[in-house]
């Protein structure tokens, strides 16, 4: 199994509304892709910032690259993101998972 970490910065102010999009918008769409195992959406608010962090589970490489294309570790953005991000990190972080209890 891969997990793919991806982190975004949010203001704070705009917290709800950029939690709404991402069920809206991004869910559906990771979700349509063969392979993908979990979904996880978890958000921290720091003061004034708000720090997303995406974890997916996917079955394989194969999978992931199925959604964010033919170099994974890539940072896959939609347009709605450029009026939330306060930066659009290049890269999502990409692990095996070799233990699960």
């Amino acid at each position: 199994m891969i997990v793919r970490l991806w982190h975004g910065r949010v203001d704070a102010s705009k917290a709800d509304e950029y939690a709404a999009f991402m069920k809206e918008r991004a869910a559906p769409d990771y979700s349509s892709v063969d392979g993908l195992q979990k979904l996880y959406f978890l958000r921290r608010i720091d003061g004034e910032t708000a720090h997303f962090l995406l974890i997916t589970l996917w079955d394989s490489m194969e999978s992931v690259k199925k959604f964010a294309g033919e170099h994974p570790e890539k940072a896959k953005y939609y347009p709605e993101d450029d009026s939330f991000l306060l930066e659009k990190e290049e890269t999502s972080a990409l692990y095996e998972l070799f233990f699960e209890k």
